[in-house]
């Protein structure tokens, strides 16, 4: 089977839009014939991506649907668990792509990060497998930053205290994140124009603006801006939140592990426009020399990038601001901790839309137009 004719759903949004601009770079659109969906403009132009297309299709028409070899979806799970299910009813045997969680944790699916996963969803195309799926951006990011960890089979347990970025709750979280910062500046102008302020006047005010009705909380449900929010997603019947259990179902997923590796921690949402950012402690599996974990670190993906545990590179390095609209996923902060040799601690950053949402999905589309 070629894979030749593939429909995309759900392009217009952050990370669809993330995934064409990858696709058009990388020239992936090649040899392809694309055709576009949509769920509100059907018939008019496809996106521009340097090959023909026809107008927008209809979303839910699942005879235009059914004839494709491969679906890529951006759309989000509820469109997914009315679409996909109806598909394959109708006998549909072609490959699905998803950026939505729903399908994640399912046996008939397998979660793709090639950099660290290939021989996983190389076993899951030879077995059969149609459904291809990507992981949790937090859960993605810590697998490509310490991938080399896990590779050595180092980890006996690890802990990832993450910093997560307004862009991670979509399009209208960093659009509430400005219109919070903007009304935090604007209500403290006057104070900040003149030079007999002090810092407990300006601090005083931004309390008072944070607190009123008028304040832009409709995404988040409370500030951000200035403040930070330690709970993001569902909670669960342990006391963790979904996003937290990500962590450790994802990661092992992912990591096609045989016995499990402990994997928790606490989720907080941070102030940042974009890319997401965790601090790990690592219990390591024996007292692995430093030189032997930085070099594995280092070499893990061509993605990763190991930063040296000094003030300015890190400062340089390992921000949102340094990582933004790059593949790079620099790993640094490491050092062993005064719990005893065999712990490890380490900081990451990675761009969430790239490594945590669309290039997996570019990346899988072209492995199985390789491989199947």
């Amino acid at each position: 089977m070629k894979i030749e004719n593939v429909g995309f759903i759900g392009w217009r949004g952050m990370v669809g839009s993330v995934l064409l601009d990858r696709m058009r770079a990388e020239g992936d659109f090649d040899g392809l014939a694309p055709e576009f969906y949509t769920t509100s403009q059907v018939g008019d132009a496809p996106p521009d991506v340097g090959c023909d297309a026809p107008p927008l299709k209809d979303a839910y028409d699942l005879a235009a649907l059914a004839r494709h070899d491969a679906i890529v979806t951006c759309q989000g799970g509820d469109y997914t668990k009315q679409v996909l299910h109806e598909l394959r009813k109708n006998g549909w045997t072609g490959y699905w792509i998803d950026a939505a969680r729903f399908k994640r944790m399912d046996d008939d699916s397998v979660i793709v990060l090639d950099p660290v996963n290939r021989d996983v969803i190389d076993r899951g195309i030879a077995s059969g497998v149609k459904n291809y799926i990507g992981g949790n951006c937090t859960v993605s990011l810590m697998l490509m930053g310490l991938g080399g960890l896990f590779q050595n089979d180092w980890v006996e347990w690890m802990t990832a205290m993450t910093y997560q970025s307004a862009s991670g709750a979509g399009a209208q979280g960093m659009i509430e994140l400005m219109h919070q910062m903007r009304a935090l500046s604007d209500g403290c102008s006057d104070l900040l124009s003149n030079p007999a302020s002090t810092a407990l006047e300006i601090d005083r005010k931004l309390s008072e603006i944070a607190g009123s009705d008028a304040y832009p909380t409709k995404t988040f449900g409370v500030p951000l801006a200035g403040s930070l929010i330690p709970w993001i997603d569902a909670p669960t019947e342990d006391g963790s939140t979904l996003e937290e259990w990500k962590g450790n179902a994802e990661g092992n997923k992912i990591l096609g592990t045989e016995r499990p590796i402990p994997i928790d921690g606490i989720c907080v949402r941070v102030g940042a426009m974009r890319c997401h950012s965790q601090a790990f402690t690592v219990k390591l599996r024996a007292d692995v020399p430093m030189d032997e974990i930085e070099d594995a670190l280092a070499k893990a993906n061509d993605w990763v990038s190991f930063v040296p545990n000094e003030m300015q590179a890190t400062r340089e390095q390992l921000s949102p601001a340094a990582v933004t609209g790059t593949l790079t996923v620099p790993v640094g902060r490491v050092r062993k901790l005064r719990m005893g040799g065999d712990f490890l601690g380490a900081f990451s950053v990675g761009d969430q839309l790239l490594w945590g949402a669309a290039e997996p999905l570019r990346r899988v589309l072209n492995i199985l137009r390789e491989s199947v």
